[in-house]
């Protein structure tokens, strides 16, 4: 699995409306917050997204972005979305290439990825990587704190 230090590796994913989404275009200018959870509408997933989406005020404050990554297909995100106003973006990833890439994919069982969250910074490093299968609130905290950290060694304090 990629670790702190790191560079993240760029992706393309499919979202739900056909456009594309690359990692690529947010370095440079937003910190990322990508986490990956297993499966849309299960409520462990659901507790996780819905964080997110209430926290996202906090998060573009500190100069971050959410990207959200599963196997689900792109219409599956799109209801998701929908049925709980997420309003950013949940990246198809059904050939489960970005899992791989960032060694969260399961090998069996009936979650398809593990849970993992990685803030990467703008100049594409990880800086914190988030592992909690039922420590839901973890993701979302210390994602928060990351940016906190990185806002901070910005500005020098």
């Amino acid at each position: 699995m990629i670790g702190v230090g790191d560079a993240a590796p760029d992706f393309t994913g499919a979202l739900a409306d056909g456009r594309l989404l690359r990692l690529r275009d947010f370095l440079g200018r937003r910190h990322v917050i990508l986490y990956f959870f297993p499966r849309d509408f299960t409520p462990g997933c659901t507790r996780e997204a819905c964080q997110f989406r209430d926290r996202r005020a906090e998060i573009a404050a500190l100069d971050g972005e959410v990207i959200g990554v599963s196997l689900d297909p792109p219409g599956r995100h799109a209801a998701f979305a929908q049925a709980y106003q997420l309003p950013y973006p949940l990246v198809s990833d059904g050939g489960a290439r970005i899992a791989a890439a960032y060694g969260v994919q399961r090998l069996r069982g009936w979650l398809p990825t593990r849970r993992v969250t990685f803030v990467i910074a703008k100049d594409g490093i990880v800086r914190r990587v988030i592992q909690s299968e039922f420590g839901i609130d973890r993701h979302i905290d210390e994602a928060i704190a990351a940016l906190r950290d990185l806002q901070a060694a910005c500005s020098g304090k």
